[in-house]
């Protein structure tokens, strides 16, 4: 009886080491990869904010290192993010009776290029696009600016995360 207990402590071991996959709790899979390079993202929108575009890159090298163990280097990653901001629009979404902007959209579209050099088959060219709605009779400046760049960026960065990495 008392040998029984150390064959099934030894068989959960077992068990449990012999467990190749790993999980993360980010939906990354395993990435075949070590390093990551984010060129510096152009604002080539019609309308310039700026500033945003290195806001911009900078958030996207934050989230790959807070949610993968990939290094970043300045050239030469396995994997680059590449690409530029190709649209930063204000929109009026609703009008009041005396036809004002009741609230105001604001669009943030980034074209990305995706290459993994360790994996042609998971590049990609694509566009990610996120917008904040603000009052109408708010400016788009200071703490308002601040605030809409957050939500959009945490935003687009996770939509890009999950296109290259998580495979969402």
């Amino acid at each position: 009886m008392k040998n029984s207990k150390y064959v099934v402590l030894l068989l959960i071991a077992i068990v449990c080491n012999s467990c190749s996959v790993k999980y993360g709790f980010t939906g990354a899979g395993p990435i075949d990869a070590k390093t990551f390079q984010v060129n510096f993202f152009q604002n080539n929108a019609d309308l310039i904010e700026p500033g945003i575009e290195r806001i911009f890159t900078l958030e996207l090298q934050k989230i790959l290192q807070n949610q993968t163990n990939l290094n970043l280097v300045a050239s030469g990653g396995e994997l680059v993010y590449d690409g530029e901001i190709v649209e930063y629009r204000v929109t009026p979404m609703t009008a009041t009776a005396d036809q004002q902007a009741a609230q105001n959209r604001l669009t943030i579209s980034v074209n990305v290029r995706f290459t993994n050099k360790n994996k042609e088959a998971d590049d990609f060219e694509k566009r990610f696009s996120f917008y904040y709605d603000y009052g109408g009779q708010a400016q788009l400046t200071g703490a308002q600016l601040t605030t809409a760049l957050t939500i959009i960026f945490e935003r687009i960065t996770q939509d890009i995360f999950n296109a290259s990495l998580a495979k969402w």
